[in-house]
């Protein structure tokens, strides 16, 4: 029977934030239990989702799995984005902009309240780790599902994180871990830890505000403008300096813990391909480490999650030397965007454990019910054009058909196999003003040899038009015999592509294919043309079998393959395909150059037909300088050479320049007195 009831009769018009600041007065009164039969009760109703994208579709998926209502909230930009139509509600909160939207927290506050919903998940970026926004949720009564403001303060804080990590006994790098007061100084204390030196801000993120020096100059330059790139994009210009690990790897430990006390690490991510400090490829578990060296990682980063009592899903970020040599880097407050590859070997929902520890609930497993099972990948798709040094792509999607998916968000337990996260659909816009990460492609294998070949696979059936995408990037790097024997550290895109990425990168398995490909891709579309309407019976499209691949070689010159498609089946596509044997470019010019003129020579031996009377075909004759044709060459058997009695007279100068019809196509051109025969070399 209980001792002590409290009594709560009339709400704020019933509003659930009355819960929180009930249930803080019956702890304050000692009448507040928890019974195990209750926690049900507790659980939310409705939450909002203070982001965006792919990561706002996420925590839908998991929220309708639990039966909790969803709110969304959106910018102008947004209005029609797929986050809005997967949400039970949602409210507009500003312009594109995200200073204007998604940065403003009392309008996301406001929208909480106004639709009743009794918690915010912030996702990733945006607000995730603003220490004041969580503060401000508390104090409103809102739950915050991520850590307490006090955890996101003392790790929020690169100077001040690293301080804490060595009080808890964690590994970090030697350097200065004070505040730097001007470059002179940097260079004396780089000399004194020893170059090469990493000089970084300390409110720093995303690669912003880091720079690697390798001696005083660059210490005294990287300072400087390590500083006013962080003033610029944090408002903190205060600047640390570490010992630069060579070689390194990024690693790093998901960890998870409750308002009881109770942390565990969910095993490592490999985090090493990366391109200018931003992830391109992750995956889990790491193909580097040992498992002494895992545990060693996710004990350290259990214990400086308990220093700073952390609640929700945090990750501690190592650098990992050649050694196995690891150092604390950082801790995100927050959940990560490769998260997926943590769930697929661990068959955790990450999301749902970070609304159940919000809730008050209690961690469901122990450190030694943590699994790791097969080996999972993830490419982060981003709409930025890899053939142009990754220039952001903006505009609509035209298509949008990702590889079919055997699993799903929020269903841990489907396992090997291929899953898609992403916020956007076919037919959307892609706008200018946020991350430019469109998907997340992920793959589950049962070991990583069989995780690599399914994302190939699943990259090659992977189609986006209306905008550009890095899949071919991607593609290059699971490709890539060091990536697939797991040779490759931080510096791995850096080592090699230095100049940028080219289409000459990306190697296939059998090139003859991908001539056959482009051969039968051609049939197709001839045979789709000649089914336009309104030409004139007789005189239609021809579509043929024989054709003429040219492939750019890596030393510029092109190759030339004969291809016959044949035995084509219009209803199913079916084809025979032969490529016949390779040709040099030159050889290839001069063959094409010579039937040209031989299908040219034979207007001498015609007679003339005015134009009204001459046959159009579409067949077009093998010389380029047929003024009405673009296709280099003509398909059909070249015509006999003519007589030597030309009208025009002009054989000395060209022996094809004649104003009669050609045989072999009846195109006809006329040429000046001093015009000749095209070089062999200017041949396509």
């Amino acid at each position: 029977m209980f001792t002590k009831i409290l009594i709560a009769n009339r709400g704020e018009n019933g509003r659930a934030a009355d819960v929180y600041r009930l249930r803080a007065a019956a702890r304050a009164a000692g009448c507040y239990t928890q019974p195990q039969r209750l926690r049900s009760q507790r659980m939310f109703t409705k939450i909002l989702i203070a982001n965006r994208g792919e990561i706002a579709c996420r925590v839908i998926a998991t929220a309708k799995k639990m039966g909790i209502a969803t709110v969304a909230v959106y910018s102008d930009a947004d209005a029609a984005a797929r986050h809005v139509k997967l949400a039970d509600e949602a409210v507009h909160i500003g312009a594109a902009p995200s200073r204007e939207s998604y940065l403003q927290a009392d309008r996301i506050i406001a929208a909480a309240k106004q639709t009743g919903a009794q918690a915010i998940h912030p996702g990733y970026g945006f607000l995730s780790e603003n220490e004041a926004f969580a503060r401000r949720c508390e104090e409103e009564g809102i739950a915050f599902i991520g850590p307490k403001a006090h955890s996101i303060a003392a790790m929020g804080d690169k100077i001040a994180s690293k301080k804490l990590a060595g009080e808890a006994g964690v590994s970090t790098i030697p350097g200065y871990n004070d505040a730097i007061a001007g470059p002179d100084q940097a260079v004396e204390i780089a000399r004194g830890i020893g170059y090469p030196v990493m000089i970084k801000a300390s409110a720093g993120g995303g690669g912003k505000g880091l720079r690697v020096a390798f001696n005083d100059k660059e210490a005294h330059e990287g300072f400087a403008s390590c500083q006013n790139e962080a003033r610029n994009s944090f408002g903190d210009d205060r600047i640390f300096i570490e010992k630069f690990v060579q070689e390194p790897r990024h690693i790093e430990i998901q960890v998870l813990g409750d308002a009881h006390g109770n942390v565990i690490y969910l095993n490592e991510r490999e985090c090493s391909i990366q391109r200018r400090h931003q992830k391109v490829i992750e995956e889990a578990p790491s193909p580097f480490i040992s498992d002494a060296t895992r545990r060693a990682m996710g004990e350290q980063a259990v214990q400086l999650a308990k220093a700073v009592k952390y609640q929700s899903a945090g990750t501690v970020e190592f650098v990992v030397g050649k050694d196995q040599d690891f150092y604390f880097l950082e801790m995100n407050t927050r959940l990560q965007v490769e998260h997926p590859v943590t769930e697929c070997i661990t068959g955790l929902d990450l999301v749902e454990l970070m609304i159940r520890v919000a809730a008050g609930e209690k961690l469901p497993l122990a450190q030694n019910d943590v699994k790791r099972e097969g080996w999972a990948i993830e490419c982060r798709i981003n709409a930025e054009d890899p053939f142009r040094n990754f220039l952001p792509s903006t505009g609509r999607l035209v298509r949008f058909a990702p590889p079919e998916q055997t699993m799903f968000q929020a269903e841990p337990d489907k396992r090997y196999g291929v899953r898609v996260d992403t916020g956007v659909y076919q037919g959307g816009e892609i706008p200018m003003f946020y991350d430019s990460m469109i998907a997340k492609l992920i793959v589950h294998g049962k070991d990583r040899g069989d995780a690599i070949q399914k994302m190939r696979a699943a990259l090659n059936g992977f189609v986006i038009r209306g905008i550009s995408s890095n899949i071919p990037f991607q593609a290059a790097l699971l490709a890539h015999p060091d990536f697939v024997s797991g040779n490759f550290n931080t510096g791995f895109i850096a080592e090699h592509y230095p100049h940028g990425f080219a289409a000459g990168d990306v190697q296939h398995d059998d090139p003859q294919f991908l001539v056959a490909l482009a051969a039968y891709m051609h049939r197709r579309f001839r045979a789709r043309a000649s089914g336009i309407s309104g030409q004139l019976a007789g005189h239609g499209v021809q579509v043929g079998e024989q054709f003429v691949v040219a492939v750019l070689g890596q030393a510029g010159q092109h190759q030339y393959h004969d291809v016959t498609v044949s035995d084509f089946e219009s209803g199913s596509g079916a084809s025979t395909v032969q490529v016949a044997a390779r040709a040099s470019a030159s050889a290839a010019a001069r063959t094409w150059a010579a039937s040209a003129c031989r299908a040219s020579a034979t207007a001498r031996a015609l007679p003339r037909r005015s134009s009204a009377a001459r046959p159009r075909t579409r067949c077009c004759c093998a010389s380029r300088t047929t003024a009405r044709r673009s296709t280099p060459w003509c398909s059909r058997r070249a015509a006999p050479s003519c007589s030597s009695s030309c009208p025009t007279r002009r054989r000395q100068t060209c022996r094809a320049s004649c104003s009669r019809p050609c045989r072999a196509c009846w195109s006809m051109w006329r040429c000046s007195p001093g015009r000749r025969c095209r070089p062999a070399s200017a041949w396509p």
